[in-house]
């Protein structure tokens, strides 16, 4: 009883710690030690945790590759150029913005995860609604649900996608083939939902239509982004780690950079963010404990076997219920051992639950505490009550009927 009342523990004040952030403190400033007392405490062995670094090494080695890549790409300019295009795009018109921000948003998140749409591009969409003298209500609101629902798409797109990819069996290519028509039917929904949730706000006046200057795309930089991704693919496919592929784009912006005097070591290192990748480590040691004291079983019990339709509804409602209680990278570490003895279909499942559920509430990702703390950085006022109505809007409706397309993709696209 005593070591399932220390994981459980454990597992809150790192939540908590991670959503309030004491005294402006890094999540891993609480999670590091919460995972060693539970190593002293003998609540989980230190074999268990040899076995949970070795399993989430290469996860944190891309997670690494793909933030340092990010930051490097806006150096570059290319999150001001898309910005200058979206303004270019909607002409003083907010609805068109909306459009713009939802397609660049999706493609942002899918090709340099969501943390690039959270940290990089919020900010522009800010500027950019500013610019325009449109309220940015729709637009940041936008880049808060599309970095969670838009990382749907391809193994790197998100945390939870790489640390369930392994477990899937799948290649790159498939993996992408089969979450193509949820992706796209979860963005659908999303869109037509904002659309009407925010019709006030679009349709009010603008009060300036400064489109700028032409953009100027920074050509190394998507050339660069182009060849990782391909390199993704490759390297599924010859059984390497896309780890190194993260590793090769992001050494070679970080070359052109520090040639250029554009950067420095030290501010390529801070980009990895390295208090962030000990809190996963930490975290996934502290969720290892929980599940192998009680939680495993009791979530044996409500996860539904096979890859039928009612099954597959299941398991995405009990990861997207799941993320919200807990968050979704503890949902899906958790989940994902459970869910893949009934196959890929079932672990795609749950990553659409962990993915699109965490739009419901503040807590339900990292990505959304992030997104909330910028918004409050640009004096925007985020509200509980309409953040929450907006998730009950978009986030069952887009649920349902991605996992639909899911099915489908799975008996089309057998093999």
């Amino acid at each position: 009883m005593l070591v399932e009342f220390l994981s459980a523990a454990a597992l809150a004040v790192v939540l908590i710690c991670a959503v309030v952030r004491p005294f402006g403190r890094s999540e891993a400033v609480f999670a590091v030690p919460a995972a060693a007392l539970l190593v002293v405490a003998g609540v989980i062995p230190w074999a268990d945790v040899r076995d949970e670094a070795a399993r989430l090494g290469p996860v944190i080695g891309f997670l690494a590759g793909v933030l340092v890549l990010a930051k490097l790409c806006a150096d570059e300019g290319l999150f001001h150029a898309c910005g200058t295009w979206m303004a270019r795009r909607a002409a003083g018109r907010p609805r068109t913005l909306l459009a713009a921000v939802f397609g660049l948003a999706s493609v942002i998140t899918a090709a340099l995860s969501l943390d690039a749409t959270v940290v990089l591009l919020t900010p522009v969409v800010f500027a950019t609604a500013a610019r325009m003298g449109a309220r940015p209500k729709p637009h940041v609101y936008a880049s808060a649900h599309l970095s969670n629902t838009a990382s749907l798409l391809l193994p790197v797109s998100n945390l939870t996608n790489l640390l369930a990819f392994t477990a899937t069996g799948l290649s790159f290519t498939r993996f992408a083939l089969l979450m193509t028509l949820p992706w796209l039917v979860a963005i659908a929904v999303e869109y037509a939902v904002f659309r009407r949730f925010f019709a006030a706000d679009l349709d009010a006046p603008v009060s300036g239509e400064d489109t700028g200057e032409p953009p100027e795309m920074p050509l190394f930089a998507l050339v660069t982004v182009a060849a990782t991704l391909a390199g993704f693919a490759l390297a599924s496919t010859a059984g390497v780690d896309p780890a190194w592929s993260a590793a090769a784009g992001a050494a070679v912006l970080a070359v052109r950079a520090l040639v250029r005097r554009r950067t420095t070591p030290d501010a390529i290192l801070r980009s990895a963010s390295l208090p962030f990748l000990a809190f996963v480590l930490a975290l996934g040691v502290v969720v290892r404990a929980v599940v192998d004291n009680g939680l495993g079983d009791a979530l044996g019990g409500l996860l539904p076997d096979g890859s039928s339709l009612p099954a597959l509804l299941g398991a995405a409602a009990v990861a997207a219920l799941l993320a919200n209680l807990i968050n979704n990278l503890p949902a899906v570490l958790a989940l994902v051992p459970l869910a893949a003895p009934s196959g890929p279909g079932a672990v795609l499942a749950v990553l659409l639950g962990v993915n699109i559920g965490p739009n419901l509430t503040y807590a339900g990702s990292l990505a959304t505490l992030l997104w909330r703390r910028i918004a409050h950085q640009h004096e925007h006022r985020v509200r509980i009550g309409e953040f929450t109505r907006l998730g009950l809007l978009t986030t069952p409706a887009a649920l349902v009927l991605s996992t639909v397309a899911l099915w489908a993709g799975l008996r089309l696209l057998p093999g």
